[in-house]
């Protein structure tokens, strides 16, 4: 909304999913599908994403992808069959 030399103020607008004209709303009722439930528990906020490293891009990003370095690699070094082929 605005700024200054320092500081950056924006607005933040709750939303109740549960409301009955959230529900009914087909321009927000996206809030209510189940995909959008404990975000922040799930680490898929911005802030959560930023503690799992998950910011970079390209080349960068090579061991962090799947949560950490190991996993990266175990990922990348295991063969994946399917159980009944």
């Amino acid at each position: 909304v605005n700024q200054d030399a320092t500081m950056k103020y924006y607005e933040i607008i709750l939303v109740d999913p549960s409301h009955a004209k959230i529900r009914n709303d087909s321009r927000i009722n996206w809030i209510v599908n189940p995909v959008h439930k404990h975000r922040e528990c799930r680490g898929l906020t911005s802030a959560g994403r930023k503690s799992r490293g998950l910011r970079k891009k390209g080349h960068r990003a090579n061991g962090i992808k799947g949560g950490s370095y190991r996993a990266a690699w175990l990922n990348r070094n295991i063969t994946k069959l399917k159980r009944y082929r």
